[in-house]
Order: C-alpha cells, then structure tokens, then sequence
C-alpha cells in the first residue's frame, strides 16, 4: 500500500467515527466514556495521517 494510499484510507476511517460520534451526541442517552474513547481514537488517527504527510514531504 502507497503512502497516499494509507493515507487516504485513515481519512475514512476518520470519517467514519466522526459520523459514529455525531450520531452518539445526538442521541439522548449518550455515554461519555463511549464519547471519550471515539475522540480518542479519532486523534490516534489524525495524528497518523499527520506524522504520514509529513514523512512525505523531506
């Protein structure tokens, strides 16, 4: 798998818990840790993306 490609597949991951999150906050009985961990790993994902372009850029 290429960098880009990597990449792109940790964009729709990041998409897809961003979508799982916006519909726990919507929903009345939302659990925080449930919320806690979602971010959590949202950021453990963005940081990677990150850490990958920036590889790509030296």
């Amino acid at each position: 798998m290429t960098i880009q490609a990597h990449i792109a597949s940790l964009e729709k991951k990041h998409g897809d818990l961003e979508e799982e999150l916006q519909a726990i906050l919507s929903s009345p009985s939302s659990d925080d840790r449930e919320i806690a961990d979602l971010k959590r790993r949202k950021l453990r994902i963005k940081d990677q993306m990150q850490r990958l372009r920036a590889s790509t850029r030296h």
